[in-house]
């Protein structure tokens, strides 16, 4: 390798890292921010947060890596250009094709490992982030009774205590209401103190309640009206509360596995193949229960004749020779039996789309595990000429940039793969974000390895000029 290759490598790497670091960290924030309030207040362990994010920032890489790819080819080539070092290049006889060939190279096998990791780690890790997620966001939050406010988090009761000893177990004022019967606050207990603690599991929480009183009141049976409101003393009483929702349990992986999400390139043609066999069954399930109903309707008119009936004006005529209480009949029971299949026809058009928008994200899946893929070399084909166009380095303008020529290619996708998933388009539409850039990346390619004017601010006034005629 010549010292130049490692110079420019050395100038691509270093700025390549630090922004698909910071790639991941900005899509992580905006994870965390979505799922704060499922996070907070559990009582996780540190380690099954850091579980969580660590497969979560795995599921991001596939994004993360285009734009780090982006950024850091303008960058690169940005710094070239503000410190001359561009121009020495040229004037050494070393060409801008020649000068991008290094960060050429090393895109291309980041391209390659991109769709490794897509098709091959996003799967297991989509799995892992999945349930893990779920069983946090199923996790109650931490039992914390505070004293003087209402606890709610067990099912059927509320509780509030007056105060609560340093050990965190001795309890004082305590008020328990008792809502389990659906019936609302009807019993309630009163007890001057008491001790909660944990069983031996962990999967009751033990309430043991001194110097009481628990008041029940009826509000239906033979003793309403003797005995409406019931008071019972007692020195001790023993409550047990069902805690086992509030540990943190992890699922069987078996039930999370099956989404197209969590497959690979060869799961997800296993699975197209199979759905689109199951549609097209159940679209001849569907024809014939729609035939079933047509021949109902026709038979309610006396169907010999008007099953060849031509037109509407013939069937009237056909229904005009039947007596009028016939008549009525089957005008009637054709009714009913249109509506029927009116409804059986909507019910199974609205089956029929929801099967076909599920086929349609298998697709979506597969394609996508192509498309990010090759969005590392299409941005880095628009990145790095932009960079040796422009001549200007640092974070301002490669920051600018790389956001503008990214939201660009975000939104086309989102579009196209709204269409796609609508079946508006098919599974193609997938890659209009990209043939959107090709030209892009190809004409700014062209620009710089020339030094074509195409993006010189003079030609063009010079053209506008000869065509308005303002000039020669």
């Amino acid at each position: 390798m010549k010292k130049i290759d490692r110079l420019i490598l050395r100038s691509f790497i270093g700025p390549l890292i630090l922004t698909f670091t910071l790639s991941v960290l900005v899509l992580l924030m905006q994870f965390v921010w979505k799922y704060v309030d499922d996070l907070v207040g559990k009582g996780l362990e540190f380690t099954v947060i850091a579980e969580l994010l660590m497969y979560a920032s795995a599921t991001f890489v596939p994004m993360a890596l285009p734009i780090a790819v982006l950024f850091a080819s303008i960058m690169t080539m940005g710094n070239f250009g503000e410190k001359y070092e561009l121009v020495a290049m040229k004037a050494g006889g070393i060409s801008i094709s020649r000068a991008m060939r290094p960060m050429a190279i090393v895109a291309v096998l980041l391209t390659g490992m991109a769709f490794f990791f897509a098709n091959n780690v996003m799967p297991t890790a989509m799995l892992k982030y999945r349930m893990t997620l779920y069983d946090i966001t199923r996790k109650k939050p931490a039992v914390n009774i505070r004293p003087g406010e209402y606890y709610k988090e067990f099912d059927g009761y509320v509780i509030r205590v007056g105060s609560k000893s340093r050990d965190g177990r001795t309890l004082k004022d305590v008020i328990i209401y008792d809502h389990t019967d659906g019936a609302g606050s009807t019993n309630v207990i009163v007890a001057k103190s008491g001790i909660m603690e944990a069983s031996p599991d962990n999967q009751f929480l033990k309430f043991t309640l001194y110097d009481g009183y628990t008041y029940s009141e009826l509000t239906s049976g033979e003793n309403f009206q003797r005995r409406p409101l019931t008071t019972i003393g007692f020195r001790q009483q023993s409550i047990n509360f069902d805690i086992s929702s509030f540990a943190y349990n992890k699922s069987v992986e078996e039930n999370f596995k099956g989404s197209y999400q969590m497959m690979n390139i060869n799961q997800l043609d296993t699975s197209i193949a199979k759905l689109e066999q199951s549609f097209d069954e159940r679209v001849q399930l569907c024809r014939q229960s729609v035939m079933v109903n047509m021949r109902a309707w026709t038979q309610c008119l006396d169907t010999d004749n008007l099953l060849h009936a031509a037109s509407t004006a013939e069937v009237d005529k056909l229904l005009e020779g039947l007596p009028g209480k016939d008549r009525k009949a089957a005008h009637l029971h054709a009714r009913n039996a249109a509506n029927a299949a009116q409804q059986d026809a909507k019910m199974y058009a609205e089956m029929l789309e929801s099967d076909r928008e599920y086929i349609n994200r298998h697709f979506i899946e597969w394609h996508r595990k192509f498309t990010l893929s090759v969005a590392c070399l299409l941005l880095f084909l628009i990145g790095a000429p932009f960079g040796s166009i422009v001549r200007k380095g640092g974070l301002g303008l490669p920051l600018v940039a790389s956001v503008g020529f990214f939201v660009l290619y975000y939104v086309v996708g989102m579009i196209s793969e709204k269409a796609v998933r609508e079946s508006a388009l098919g599974p193609e539409g997938m890659w209009i974000s990209s043939l959107v850039l090709l030209p892009i990346g190809i004409a700014l390619t062209l620009q710089a390895t020339t030094d074509s004017s195409f993006f010189d601010g003079s030609t063009w006034r010079k053209v506008f000029r000869r065509l308005f005629g303002r000039g020669k």
